[in-house]
């Protein structure tokens, strides 16, 4: 959306791991939704492309142990939102990363989507692959932080 030629976002979709990247994300999505009077829709996605979707095994605790992972990130999002007086949803999925935050991005008809990037990877590229796929995947603005 704009307004007076400038970016006006209401729906800022913020995704996470927990990790020091994706905690900047949260920071500057919270941010940007307080300065707007925008709502951040955060996602933790578990990636199901990584372990598989198990039934009843030793890879079902594997993958229990890292949904409740992902339910208490999303738990540290909402505190950080709700101490900024900021409205947040909150979603926790299963598949592949990339694809999962773009369903929730159209789900939620976000105005712009927030990933952190850990900067130069090994091989050299400035993006990881959750981000890069989810850059060359949509027409949503992308922020990286």
């Amino acid at each position: 959306m704009t307004s007076g030629g400038f970016h006006v976002y209401d729906r800022i979709l913020v995704a996470s791991d927990g990790s020091d990247p994706a905690n900047r994300a949260v920071e500057f999505g919270v941010d940007l939704a307080q300065q707007y009077g925008g709502t951040v829709y955060a996602i933790d996605v578990v990636n199901t492309d990584r372990y598989g979707e198990p039934a009843l095994s030793s890879a079902e605790l594997v993958l229990d142990e890292i949904e409740d992972r992902a339910r208490a990130v999303l738990d540290e999002i909402e505190d950080v939102a709700e101490a900024d007086d900021v409205p947040i949803e909150t979603r926790c999925s299963h598949g592949s990363p990339h694809e999962e935050i773009l369903v929730y991005a159209d789900d939620v008809d976000a105005d712009v989507l927030v990933l952190g990037f850990q900067g130069r990877t090994q091989t050299g590229d400035h993006v990881g692959s959750v981000a890069n796929r989810v850059l060359g995947s949509t027409e949503r603005p992308v922020l990286l932080v």
